[in-house]
């Protein structure tokens, strides 16, 4: 895969290349790969641009970073791959940093996709519960990995084979400092919603049913506060990554909210 120096790091991306319009994907606590679905299905039409934000894939994080880092990770790529403005979709973290960069260079973000993702910050308890998580893999005592990375995919895939997938790509990548650094801009964010009346783009929201990550009534909170919300689809038996449980449900709704564009 090509790289780019951007703000200090090494950013890891793919390109699908041609002249239509382009999106932007961004993913969740994974990495570029988990957009392949909805690469294979836009790419014929769209300039699909997909890449590993810090901490995650094949992207270093070389210290903490926030949201607002990540979104000027995306600004950059763009300008590195000479893209006026683009269609961000954003899965969960994803979804965090495009929001943030529809504030910040509003006229670099053509649209929104919200995945599963939330403008807000979660609670004292849950975010207690995820620094024990995050302790626990830091660790790196075998048993314990495997019971956090198994947590973590119920949470995130709820589906047993991409779990089986996905779970020894997270141990090979996380060590102690990645696990920190990505972890600490997640439990650290800062909380948007008293912002997000100033986007103004069109934004689409999809969100699994059963997500326990990021409950829909968050989701709705931001299809309720931006400015020109074109619907928000709920993806009936999905957990916090339908695009990839349920991407021909989650590819079609992209499709028509591309094509209204």
């Amino acid at each position: 895969m090509p790289t780019a120096d951007l703000n200090g790091t090494t950013i890891n991306y793919a390109d699908s290349g041609g002249d239509g319009p382009a999106i932007l994907f961004s993913h969740g606590l994974m990495d570029h790969t988990m957009f392949d679905a909805q690469v294979a299905a836009f790419s014929a039409d769209y300039r699909c641009i997909t890449w590993d934000e810090r901490g995650f894939g094949g992207t270093q994080a070389p210290g903490p970073f926030t949201y607002w880092d990540s979104a000027a990770d995306a600004i950059a790529l763009l300008d590195h791959l000479g893209v006026d403005d683009a269609v961000f979709v954003g899965m969960s973290q994803g979804g965090f940093l495009s929001m943030r960069a529809a504030l910040g260079a509003p006229t670099r973000v053509r649209a929104l996709v919200n995945i599963d993702t939330a403008a807000d910050v979660d609670d004292e308890e849950t975010l207690e519960g995820y620094l024990g998580m995050m302790g626990a893999f830091a660790s790196g005592e075998p048993a314990v990995v495997d019971a956090v990375a198994q947590s973590v995919a119920g949470l995130i895939l709820g589906d047993d084979a991409l779990a089986a997938e996905w779970i020894p790509r997270w141990k090979q990548r996380f060590g102690e400092h990645d696990i920190t650094v990505s972890g600490g801009a997640l439990l650290g964010r800062d909380d948007i919603s008293a912002d997000i009346h100033q986007i103004a783009c069109p934004v689409l929201v999809i969100h699994g049913s059963d997500d326990h990550a990021i409950d829909l009534t968050r989701a709705q909170q931001v299809a309720d506060n931006v400015q020109d919300c074109r619907g928000v689809v709920v993806v009936d038996g999905a957990a916090h990554a339908p695009n990839m449980t349920h991407p021909a449900i989650v590819n079609d709704a992209i499709a028509e909210f591309l094509a209204a564009l």
